[in-house]
């Protein structure tokens, strides 16, 4: 198999303190920051929804859901729109806050190696850290994202 095919294009995320590593197929879009509209009640990491196409978007803070201050927005903040796979979000999709502009890479076997020098506990949306040349990204676990997603109150 050639090198080329074994590569998957993939985007860095930024956050506040961290960053996270998808495949590129998993974003829809990346939209400029608006302030969400909160639902009473809603956990702190669940920042409410935005328009997005006309349609609600629910939007969360990733360091809020790990349990982190969830970071105030500035100029740079973006929401990244991500396809929501499980069929638990009515809508489809979903957002992220992210703290800057997501970067396009194409990673392989060769660049990716498991970091486990930091442990999750089983609640939170992380399967792991990998070391990626000089970087330490997250890889997500979006579909534990999108369960604690639909079980706040406006997706019921």
């Amino acid at each position: 198999m050639s090198a080329e095919a074994e590569e998957l294009y993939s985007l860095l995320i930024p956050l506040a303190e961290d960053r996270l590593i998808v495949p590129r197929a998993c974003v829809a879009e990346v939209v400029r920051f608006s302030k969400p509209d909160k639902e009473p009640g809603a956990h702190f990491w669940m920042l409410g929804n935005v328009s997005w196409n006309g349609r609600p978007l629910p939007v969360v803070s990733f360091e809020g859901a790990l349990g982190k201050a969830v970071p105030p927005a500035t100029g740079r903040t973006r929401i990244v729109v991500f396809v929501a796979s499980t069929g638990q979000l009515k809508i489809g999709y979903f957002g992220v806050l992210t703290q800057g502009f997501p970067q396009l890479v194409r990673v392989n076997r060769d660049v990716l190696k498991l970091d486990a020098t930091d442990s999750w506990g089983d609640s939170a949306p992380v399967l792991c850290r990998v070391k990626m040349i000089n970087e330490f990204p997250l890889i997500p676990d979006l579909e534990r994202l999108e369960t604690m997603l639909a079980g706040e109150s406006l997706q019921a």
